[in-house]
């Protein structure tokens, strides 16, 4: 098993919606996430969630990624986005005929090939 410590974490604070506290997330691993009420509870909670998913992992024959390698993309996200900006893409994309996640992925898709194009 890897050294849990080396693996990078993220740690940002939940609002009173979500439940308060703290969520501490590993780059390196897609689906592990843990909170707490104070960030030193997240963070031991999170240690606690790091070594269950390795070992997770490791029981199903999957080799646990490298820390710093920032995981194998699942192609899934989860994005909040103000209710007025959700309502506006939501009505193009009911105008356009097309599902929310469609009219999304092809702004998104846009937006990338713009960037990468050489000025």
């Amino acid at each position: 098993m890897q050294n849990i410590g080396t693996y990078p974490f993220e740690i940002r604070p939940l609002s009173k919606a979500e439940g308060g506290g703290f969520l501490v997330s590993y780059p390196d691993f897609s689906e592990c996430i843990s909170d707490g009420e104070t960030i030193d509870e997240a963070i031991a909670n999170g240690k606690d969630a790091l070594i269950v998913t390795i070992a997770a992992l490791e029981a199903k024959g999957f080799p646990a990624p490298k820390p710093n390698s920032g995981g194998v993309a699942s192609g899934k996200f989860v994005a909040r986005v103000p209710k007025s900006v959700h309502a506006e893409l939501s009505a193009r994309a009911k105008s356009e005929g097309v599902s929310l996640n469609s009219l999304v992925l092809t702004f998104l898709a846009e937006g990338l090939g713009r960037r990468k194009s050489p000025i």
